[in-house]
């Protein structure tokens, strides 16, 4: 049970359970593609590049363009979070706090989830028809950290990545910590316009600059090196598994005193798809 409920008990002022600052709930989801899953793993396929045979002459056999074929295997794992309240401690409260609760775990299921996707960036791919092969993500498509934070020409860098990939313009994300968004405000490269939309970035008044959309995340990991790593991708270039959405069961427990169990629950996974969607941009911090 949670030894820590005991700092809500009623006070003079108290009137309610307040949760501390935290993210709220899963920020990626929406910016990758997501698939139901059944089972523990899946295989997604892949089509790849073909070219077309010129035609040299009349009543010629039909050419035979061999398509080819990959995979990318998705493993899930299960999430669990949980917590107890006494029927003592609902005694000492002015409000029911099985609601906060709920909220609480839900926010953490949330924030596993972008853990999940943002491990998938740049983690090692499981590939091939029966899942023996593995992709990583090639040099080519990461951005150095070249002793500075994020700069607009690791943005135009990222967009080129991108662009040489043949990567779709729409539908572009990149991920980055409150530090990346104070670099691009403080390099000497941002010309008038662009530092006036890069303040707009700050302050929420637009999420787009240099055709990507801007998440903002403080749970991206560092290098061996100590650089913060962004990610810039499209959204085809994750894919999330889900076998069991979010699901959430109150209840009573008669082997801890009928105190009621909050439960959250979840399975998921997540893989990159293909590397010429993603780029990985290290900022020094």
């Amino acid at each position: 049970m949670s030894t820590q409920i005991t700092t809500a008990f009623v006070q003079q002022y108290k009137d309610n359970v307040m949760h501390l600052a935290q993210q709220n709930g899963s920020r990626l989801r929406a910016c990758v593609t997501e698939e139901a899953v059944t089972g523990e793993s899946v295989l997604f396929d892949l089509i790849g590049q073909t070219a077309a045979q010129k035609r040299t002459t009349r009543h010629g056999d039909t050419p035979l363009v061999e398509t080819p074929h990959t995979r990318r295997k998705c493993i899930l794992a299960d999430y669990e979070w949980a917590d107890l309240i006494d029927q003592q401690d609902r005694v000492r409260l002015l409000g029911d706090p099985k609601s906060d609760y709920v909220l609480a775990g839900g926010m953490a299921m949330g924030r596993a989830m972008d853990d999940v996707i943002i491990a998938a960036f740049n983690a090692t791919a499981i590939t091939g028809k029966d899942g023996s092969g593995t992709a990583t993500l090639p040099s080519g498509q990461k951005i150095s950290a070249a002793a500075a934070g994020l700069t607009i020409a690791k943005l135009r860098a990222a967009d080129k990545a991108l662009n040489k990939g043949e990567v779709e313009k729409e539908e572009r994300f990149i991920v980055t910590t409150a530090e990346q968004i104070e670099d691009l405000l403080a390099t000497t490269e941002v010309t008038s316009s662009d530092y006036n939309t890069v303040k707009a970035l700050k302050q929420g008044e637009i999420d787009t600059f240099l055709g990507f959309k801007f998440i903002h995340s403080e749970r991206l990991p560092l290098d061996g090196s100590g650089n913060r790593l962004c990610f810039a991708w499209q959204r085809r270039g994750i894919r999330l598994g889900v076998g069991l959405d979010m699901v959430t069961r109150i209840d009573e427990r008669s082997d801890k005193s009928y105190a009621t169990q909050i439960y959250v629950a979840q399975t998921i996974g997540a893989v990159r798809m293909e590397e010429a969607r993603v780029v990985e941009i290290a900022c020094v911090e």
